[in-house]
């Protein structure tokens, strides 16, 4: 069943059977009525998330309906219904704040069409509110750490996935914590207990012949039965290798595979790649059906420069684990040096942030650290950002 709630207001009853039968047929529910008073006495009431009004109606008419739902109910979208040759009726409506007008004689998929475009406005507007109410809730998953939305979202998405075992496809830039997160969703899953297998694509199998690959594969696949195989550079991997492994993986509990008396292998996959996914399979660094075999589910781990008010959660969590580490101290940044690690731009990301703070520690400062501390890179960007 859909989740809106849609009310139709016409005074042609044929006009409002019909939307009744098709959108109740579609899953939607929906009332009707045939007065423009009664409909807003209905919404003073009762909430609708989409009013569908026509324009000409006696005593109270489309736009009055509309300017008085925006009134008392302005989170409800209003679709206008006009007659043939009315554009000006729909352009004054637009204006007054109609979400979209709808010319009779329509078809009842275009009316569909609307629903489901707001339906699905609704759905992803609902689902940011829900977030948002849960920053203040969670600050860290695991070793992920962040309050901004972007980081919320991928809270989320982990949690979803807990109990379950899809592969994995985690894309971002270097150093934004493609493999932490890969860890996390392991240790936060049914598997934990089981291997976590992590593969370094750059040297993977490189230079071996093909029953070579084909026994170190299976290798493979064995040592990560039960647990996770973690690809960090999918298309570092050479193409053929590629190949081998969808084959071998797709072959798993076939009935080829059972015929010989194979143990069903059970391994979840998650997969890294700093690469923009649709040029690397349109420049042939990753094969299709590989990306297919992987792209259960996709999280995006966004860079730092896109989510910057994670920078001071995030500095506190280094300085709190570097701390345990060292017996010298460092317990703050100065606001003039916090103000410059604000404006950097960071193309190192999350990893560029911690190597900052170890190198404070590295340095022997105490307690504060302060514009002199920072790295060269970073002075001179704060210095031309506050000349500009």
């Amino acid at each position: 069943m859909n989740s809106v709630n849609i009310l139709y207001v016409d005074d042609d009853k044929a006009i409002l059977n019909m939307v009744e039968r098709y959108l109740t047929r579609e899953g939607y529910t929906v009332e009707i009525i045939d007065n423009g008073r009664k409909a807003l006495d209905l919404l003073k009431n009762k909430h609708f998330d989409i009013v569908f009004s026509d324009f000409k109606m006696p005593e109270f008419d489309g736009i009055e309906l509309l300017t008085a739902i925006k009134e008392y109910r302005p989170e409800t979208e209003v679709v206008i219904v006009t007659g043939h040759g009315t554009m000006e009726t729909a352009i004054k409506a637009m204006k007054i704040g109609s979400y979209d007008y709808l010319q009779k004689p329509f078809k009842l998929d275009l009316l569909k069409l609307i629903v489901d475009r707001i339906a699905e406005e609704k759905r992803i507007k609902d689902e940011r509110a829900l977030l948002k109410t849960r920053v203040k809730e969670r600050h860290y998953y695991d070793e992920l750490v962040g309050i901004s939305l972007r980081m919320q979202e991928i809270y989320e998405c982990i949690n979803r996935m807990k109990s379950s075992s899809p592969n994995v496809l985690i894309s971002g830039e270097s150093g934004t914590g493609k493999e932490l997160t890969a860890h996390v969703i392991h240790r936060n899953s049914d598997r934990s207990q089981s291997p976590f297998v992590p593969i370094t694509c750059r040297t993977f199998l490189k230079d071996l012949g093909g029953e070579e690959v084909l026994y170190q594969l299976s290798q493979l696949l064995e040592s990560a039965d039960g647990g996770t195989l973690y690809f960090d550079e999918l298309t570092d991997i050479d193409r053929p290798v590629q190949g081998e492994l969808v084959r071998m993986l797709q072959r798993i509990g076939s009935p080829e595979d059972r015929k010989e008396n194979r143990r069903e292998l059970n391994i979840r996959m998650i997969g890294a790649t700093s690469n923009v996914l649709k040029s690397a399979i349109e420049r042939d660094l990753l094969r299709r059906d590989f990306f297919n075999l992987i792209n259960a589910v996709t999280i995006d781990m966004p860079p730092l420069r896109d989510r910057k008010e994670d920078i001071c959660l995030l500095i506190n969590h280094f300085l709190h684990s570097y701390n345990s580490k060292h017996t010298r101290k460092v317990f703050t940044v100065a606001p003039e040096a916090m103000s410059y690690l604000l404006r950097y731009h960071w193309p190192g990301n999350v990893i560029q942030l911690e190597n900052v703070i170890e190198r404070a520690f590295a340095l022997g400062i105490d307690n504060v650290i302060e514009i002199s501390d920072l790295p060269e890179e970073i002075r001179t960007f704060g210095e031309i950002a506050k000349m500009g």
